[in-house]
């Protein structure tokens, strides 16, 4: 069952802007280590970030609560698995609302949908919940 589903369209020219700027203490503040890793080592590095970002935005309206009640940009993590399909770990905050959002006996399988198309990053999350192992 669908338990979530959130959208993000982002300008990646403003995420440049803001690395540019900002630097590493944007870097430090909305992305993990691994995120930055991924992200660094690209030709398009802002696109990588902004698709990132764009992701953590439709997590959080996919858990229900933006960047609220809790809700921190490094509680999230855009992964990879590894089929090289994306999807989120959730950690801190986000990790106990998705515990909430969850009926008992279930467990959550979060679906991630990545795009980009200069000067714009797409994200999609579906969160669903799936009957855990009897």
């Amino acid at each position: 069952m669908i338990i979530g589903i959130g959208s993000d369209l982002c300008d990646i020219r403003r995420i440049e802007r803001s690395l540019g700027r900002f630097g590493d203490r944007f870097r430090h503040r909305v992305f993990t280590e691994g995120e930055q890793r991924r992200s660094d080592g690209k030709a398009t590095m802002a696109a990588s970030y902004a698709k990132r970002f764009a992701a953590k935005e439709a997590c959080s309206k996919a858990l229900g609560t933006g960047m609220r009640q809790g809700v921190f940009w490094r509680d999230m993590e855009v992964v990879n698995l590894r089929s090289g399909q994306p999807t989120m770990r959730l950690t801190g905050g986000a990790l106990r609302r998705l515990q909430m959002l969850l009926p008992e006996g279930y467990e959550a399988v979060i679906h991630v949908s990545l795009t980009d198309d200069m000067p714009l990053a797409q994200a999609f999350v579906v969160i669903e919940a799936r009957p855990g192992p009897a």
